[in-house]
């Protein structure tokens, strides 16, 4: 079985700069993989590009073995779920509406299937006790939360979350990667941009490390990230914990 989002020597541009470089890559169902990178690698602009935000200039890409151009907006919403970087809600919508938008591509947020989609979601982001507040009464870390629900109530086999732990406490991020291991283990295609290489190494089943719109690795954690590529993409050095049981946690530990 192919892998539910490919790319095929990607290139994409904005403004005339070219931003992505001839990318390959696959990203399997059940598998949760970590997309990291400086600032500036290209990360998020490979998200655009498999949603169709951005048309790549050369190479393609394919969704459930189907090529994205020829996909309506609906088929690929309901193909793949998208937490952006950033992603906000300051305005007075109750938390429980706002993850029912996640149920718009079935056209079905008060069927007794999107009914279920909407408080399981809220249930599994620890934010059920949310759902009759107002987006703009919460803090940042309860905003991504709801925002992480609502992605989830569209139950697309395809999860793409760019810096989804950025706002979140040490807890909640914990917590987050583990429900993005638990999307995974359900046949999800798990794609999550990251910076926290600790959680990248502890969590992911794959890392894919860019560099200047280009993709460096891809791999296992071990291989991903290796001492030799940490140094030459970061420039730094890092301690590993041993103590972690199956997965080593990586800690960044100077400036090379």
């Amino acid at each position: 079985m192919s892998a539910p989002l490919f790319f095929a020597n990607v290139s994409a541009a904005y403004r005339g700069n070219t931003v992505l470089k001839k990318v390959t890559a696959s990203f399997r169902a059940g598998a949760v993989t970590g997309l990291i990178g400086p600032n500036g690698a290209g990360k998020t602009t490979l998200l655009r590009v498999a949603l169709g935000l951005l048309p790549a200039e050369a190479g393609y890409v394919r969704i459930l073995d189907r090529d994205l151009s020829g996909l309506s907006t609906d088929a690929r919403a309901r193909a793949m779920a998208y937490l952006p970087q950033r992603a906000d809600a300051h305005w007075p919508i109750l938390a429980e509406r706002l993850v029912r938008l996640g149920r718009l591509p079935h056209d079905a947020a008060s069927s007794p299937d999107g009914e279920a989609a909407v408080r399981e979601a809220l249930e599994r982001c620890d934010a059920e006790h949310l759902a009759q507040r107002a987006m703009n009464t919460l803090s940042a870390g309860e905003r991504a939360r709801v925002l992480m629900a609502r992605a989830l109530a569209t139950r697309a086999p395809v999860l793409l979350a760019d810096e989804p732990a950025a706002h979140m406490d040490p807890a909640h991020q914990l917590r987050l990667m583990a429900l993005l291991r638990e999307e995974a283990a359900r046949g999800t295609a798990v794609l999550v941009t990251l910076h926290d290489l600790s959680l990248a190494s502890r969590y992911c089943d794959e890392v894919v490390v860019m560099r200047e719109g280009r993709l460096t690795a891809q791999g296992s954690p071990d291989d991903a990230l290796a001492d030799a590529s940490l140094a030459d993409v970061f420039g730094i050095s890092v301690r590993r914990m041993g103590e972690c049981g199956e997965r080593a946690a990586i800690v960044p530990w100077q400036q090379i």
